[in-house]
């Protein structure tokens, strides 16, 4: 197709019509939810992650109503217990990261010019998933059965099953299920930065709001899995009696702690940076001109997150740590407050740069700054050991962990409801309430949250659901409850705006006048989301590119049409975005549904002791993946290649790293190594804290060296098998590799029976002690993996039998080697821990 060939509006019509018929979402009441596009399915999860909270926000007005005045009856302690956990938990896991990952499924797209993420089913998957997770945690409260242990869920007490109830469990194995989701939605939104960007979007051209997701992402990847691993041995200890944090049986409470503040501390970081994010959108288009400052804000990101994960001590000054280490993390707690300011300095620079031109969404931004701010300042307080110690466990830590998450997310997010809905939904919502309810939110916030600074220095710790009228905080206690229900009523006023928005006229195009590509989007709300995929040449082409928007509404640049009738997408390199080729996308269907339903049984099954039941939903769901797998992954096309305009020819398959898949496996084992890693630093954490570590005695005895050297040795066959298969496929000796796949399964099967052995033959007993425990979890794990690496070599196998991979389609075969370079590393650190050092401990 020439470049002058889009001078012909017959054929862009055809074009047009095309793409309408491709994108086009289900018809009717039920197909409806099979849809998988990024517009859909990101609708789904804001709205859910905004109804949780919503009904966290009811939860937390009962609170203040309860605590206004001083011996209230309102609710008994029990009920006030699982408020206030169940509060804490909705909006830190139920909305604070599954809004940020629900808003960047929609807008990341249209930010990088693509027609949708790289693995639409995977994000219809995470929002069922979610969803379920959520509907289960949340509605225990209405059976009396809600979680009552804190959001922190700190054993002892959380473990014990006399004391905590079935509450406990529906919070461990209920999240565990919304983690995956998390986990899920950071590999989708990794891969679309990184793979999915229009052509010449080098990496210093990426706008600032995918930097901030990309970042974020990989946090998440690093923060979540070691709580997920603390959620294994949480659950472990309440199921099967194994002590993990049974003081009496040496294992010790703080581990709990490490895990869970690796994940807890980053996590206030994972919910800030996409309210950055917001700001550096907004900002410029306010301010109309570039952002001041784009590489250090880009490095002070990154630096937040390094940081980030420095600082989890921060939470546990208490808990008598040595010198040297309280220094080391009070350091690092107040050194990451240099890249924080780098970033909020650099958008006061644009703003004082620019004409600013004053509205809804800016005033948002500021004022949450403002509120941030604050919580910021008594973060360094906190952050100082010998202040801790006085204000830990008191309502001063409320108060900076409410600014701080006021401020860095829910502020900056109806700023980015005002902002982004006229390209949500085409429709400008209302500056009169959208001010109204600002103020609302500003100063009720600052009255709820205030006076708790110095509740918690006058002595009242948090979590208690009375206080007597002597301690003098009653008069605090009620002006906070009066702010908590002006922040109501600005939030009702912010719902009431959302839901009179379809009644209004429709918005202009770009009402704001932005410079980024998310508001190319179709002025007649096409679902295929832009018309052409362009050329990028600077930050903000729709300022800098001659007639840019009617380029591409004209379609004269990438992939105009859809002449295959298949949803696509172009692929691009990681560093300068050099087309490598085109990607075929998921369709609508059920399976992403059936197979969180079936995931979510397996959770919430285990969760009331049905064992029996839970193990086929596990089956189930092993039955849907690879159902999903074997119809929708890896076809091979029927042509090698296509023309995406102005002379350039692109392939429709690809395998290894350029492919998206690819990259999807090594992002999750990445995750996975993670998880792992959380229980390898369990096992060493109990031997720094026991003088004698294995320790001896009847049922202690470790699993020796000889079956875990066994176990090892069959893994590296495994791994050689796998790895070979994959070199004599490509060379097109197909029934060597298949030869070779069958030796690999055969050796997982038997690594896993040597694995087990070692434990079992000396008759290591879970219950006794820390050690058999721990050891016990590390070879299960280990096995488990190689269970899950001989069901991929089968798959593999049978689709090599069935002609689905070939020498030159052999994506499968090369995703699953990934898998087995990261199961090798993990049987190598398992044997070695288990096996090999008790002999030098």
């Amino acid at each position: 197709m020439s470049l002058h060939a889009q001078d012909d509006p017959e054929l862009r019509a055809a074009q047009e019509a095309r793409l309408r018929a491709v994108w086009a979402p289900p018809k009717g009441i039920f197909l409806r939810w099979t849809d998988c596009n990024n517009n859909q399915v990101g609708a789904w999860y804001t709205l859910t992650a905004f109804a949780f909270m919503l009904f966290a926000g009811v939860l937390a007005l009962i609170m203040r109503t309860q605590l206004a005045v001083p011996e209230n009856d309102l609710v008994s302690a029990n009920t006030f217990n699982q408020l206030f956990t169940l509060h804490g938990s909705m909006m830190m896991f139920l909305f604070a990261v599954p809004m940020f990952e629900a808003v960047s499924i929609i807008l990341l797209p249209q930010l990088l010019g693509a027609r949708d993420l790289p693995f639409p089913r995977l994000s219809a998957f995470g929002y069922w998933s979610f969803l379920l997770g959520g509907v289960f945690v949340g509605g225990s409260i209405f059976f009396n059965a809600a979680p009552d242990g804190g959001w922190f869920m700190y054993p002892p007490l959380t473990t014990r099953t006399d004391l905590s109830g079935l509450g406990a469990d529906i919070w461990m194995l209920g999240l565990s299920f919304i983690e995956v989701s998390s986990v899920a939605a950071a590999v989708e939104l990794i891969v679309g930065v990184l793979k999915c960007r229009p052509p010449g979007m080098r990496l210093n051209l990426m706008p600032l709001y995918a930097w901030y997701i990309l970042v974020v992402a990989v946090m998440i990847l690093f923060a979540f899995p070691p709580l997920i691993a603390g959620d294994v041995l949480f659950e472990m200890e309440r199921l099967l009696d194994w002590p993990f944090f049974d003081a009496t049986r040496g294992g010790d409470p703080l581990l709990w702690q490490h895990l869970f503040w690796i994940f807890g501390h980053p996590e206030v970081y994972i919910v800030f940076l996409p309210s950055i994010a917001l700001f550096a959108m907004m900002i410029p288009t306010f301010a109309q001109r570039h952002l001041l400052g784009y590489p250090w804000i880009v490095l002070a990101a990154v630096g937040t997150a390094f940081l980030s994960f420095g600082l989890w001590v921060h939470h546990m000054f208490a808990t008598g740590l040595p010198k040297i280490s309280l220094a080391f993390f009070s350091a690092a707690s107040e050194a990451v407050a240099i890249p924080t300011g780098i970033q909020i300095f650099a958008f006061i620079a644009t703003l004082w740069a620019g004409k600013v031109k004053w509205s809804t969404p800016l005033l948002y931004a500021t004022g949450s700054l403002a509120i941030f701010v604050i919580g910021g300042l008594t973060g360094v307080m906190v952050a100082i050991a010998p202040f801790d110690w006085q204000a830990h466990d008191t309502y001063f830590v409320v108060a900076h962990l409410h600014y701080v998450l006021i401020g860095g997310t829910l502020l900056p997010l109806f700023g980015g409801l005002y902002y982004y809905w006229p390209l949500i939904t085409g429709k400008k919502l209302s500056d009169r309430m959208g001010r109204t309810a600002f103020w609302l939110l500003f100063v009720g916030a600052n009255l709820t949250f205030f006076p708790m600074h110095f509740s918690g220095l006058f002595g009242m710790p948090r979590r208690v659901f009375t206080y007597p009228a002597e301690l003098g905080i009653g008069g605090l206690n009620f002006a906070s409850t009066a702010g908590s229900y002006l922040f109501a009523l600005g939030t009702l006023i912010v719902c009431i705006d959302l839901f009179r928005s379809p009644w209004r006229t429709k918005s202009p195009r770009n009402p704001w006048n932005a410079g980024t590509l998310e508001w190319l989007a179709h002025p007649k709300d096409e679902n295929w989301g832009i018309r052409s995929i362009p050329l990028i040449e600077t930050r903000y082409p729709i300022w800098d590119q001659r007639d840019f928007v009617k380029k591409v509404d004209e379609g004269r640049f990438f992939l105009p049409d859809a002449e295959e009738g298949r949803r696509e997408t172009i692929v691009t390199s990681v560093l300068d975005a050099r087309p490598l080729y085109v990607v075929r996308l998921g369709t609508p269907g059920w399976v992403p549904m059936m197979t969180a339903i079936a995931l979510g049984s397996v959770f919430i099954l285990t969760t009331y002791h049905l064992y029996w039941w839970s193990l086929a939903g596990a089956v189930v769901t092993l039955g849907c993946i690879l159902y999903w797998l074997w119809t929708g992954t890896a076809q091979i096309p029927e042509k090698p290649s296509k023309s995406i305009g102005h002379g350039i020819e692109l392939p429709l398959y690809v395998s290894g790293s350029s492919a998206p898949g690819w990259w999807a496996m090594f992002i999750t084992m990445m995750a996975d190594a993670t998880a792992f890693s959380g229980l390898v630093f369990g096992y060493y954490f109990f031997w720094t804290v026991h003088p004698e570590f294995p320790p001896s005695g009847p049922g202690l005895d470790g699993p020796g060296v000889f079956w875990p050297m066994v176990a090892l040795a069959l893994a590296v066959i495994g791994w050689i098998a796998t790895v070979a298969a994959r070199g004599v496929n490509r060379r097109g000796l197909v029934p060597a590799a298949q030869g070779l796949l069958a030796l690999g399964i055969v050796a997982s099967l038997a690594g896993i029976w040597a694995g087990l052995q070692g434990p079992l033959t000396t008759g290591l007993d879970p219950k006794l002690h820390s050690y058999p425990a721990i050891v016990w979890v590390l070879v299960i794990w280990t096995t488990a993996h190689a269970g899950i690496g001989a069901i991929m070599q089968s798959y593999t196998l049978a689709r090599s039998i069935a002609g689905r991979m070939t020498p030159t389609h052999d994506a499968d075969l090369r995703n699953i080697t990934v898998y087995q370079h990261f199961m090798l590393l993990t049987a190598i650190v398992t044997y070695a821990t288990i096996g090999l050092f008790p002999g030098v401990a």
